[in-house]
């Protein structure tokens, strides 16, 4: 099956949220093949359907003086911040039909999310990153003996592993996935100061740049990626 690529480059929140509407409609219409948008946010702070407001932790006039907005969204899970320096991918892709309750079955649903974890897990090995899922969490972890070269890191993180890439996705009525995944490439990673993201208290993040330098460029992370997810999802 083909798989159209396209890197949006830096948008938009609400923007490339709209447009995951419109090719959502019309892959389920098959007028579009499967497709994966690549892209980096401005900074956000989104909420999806789990989402809870005592896990923002900045108020208004900061948020503000930062130049961060904020968006409740249709995705699974709690907040999440995106922001430059980070390869958000939104693969739309149609996964099957619904179930008599109109939801894709659990099967295949959390099966989905595997196969996007181990994409990205796929891609950091190209980059000599060994990562790994969590049982009972949803992203893409470093173990702490890896994490542990992190030079500005908390002492007491560097004990634990890290999470350097969130999932959160939705499939709507037609069967079409929306969202997806954001992997820490370079980020300022001040910014996850503001949150606790995904509702995981006292869990660390983690970027590419944190443990490799020098740290990859963008365009051949998204190759990685891309790379990965055709491989993954047999594409």
């Amino acid at each position: 099956m083909k798989l159209e690529v396209e890197d949006l480059g830096l948008i938009e929140y609400a923007t490339a949220w709209k447009l995951q509407d419109d090719y959502a409609a019309e892959i389920a219409q098959m007028l579009r093949p499967p497709t994966l948008l690549l892209l980096e946010h401005p900074h956000v702070y989104t909420f999806g359907r789990k989402g809870h407001a005592e896990n923002l932790l900045w108020g208004a006039e900061q948020l503000q003086q930062k130049g961060i907005a904020t968006h409740w969204v249709d995705r699974g899970g709690d907040v999440t911040y995106h922001g430059p320096g980070q390869l958000v991918g939104y693969p739309l892709l149609p996964l099957g039909k619904l179930n008599a309750e109109a939801k894709l079955p659990s099967a295949d649903y959390v099966g989905y999310i595997r196969k996007l974890e181990k994409t990205l897990i796929v891609a950091l090995a190209k980059f000599g990153l060994g990562a790994g899922q969590r049982s009972g969490k949803t992203g893409v972890w470093i173990q702490s003996d890896l994490a542990s070269r992190c030079v500005h890191c908390k002492p007491e993180d560097k004990l634990k592993p890290a999470k350097i890439a969130a999932i959160g996705v939705k499939v709507d009525a037609q069967g079409v996935s929306r969202h997806g995944f954001a992997l820490n490439v370079n980020p300022n990673m001040e910014y996850w100061n503001g949150i606790i993201a995904c509702g995981l208290q006292g869990e660390p993040i983690i970027s590419m740049a944190d443990l490799l330098t020098p740290t990859p460029e963008m365009p051949a992370v998204k190759e990685a990626v891309r790379q990965a997810f055709q491989e993954v999802f047999n594409l």
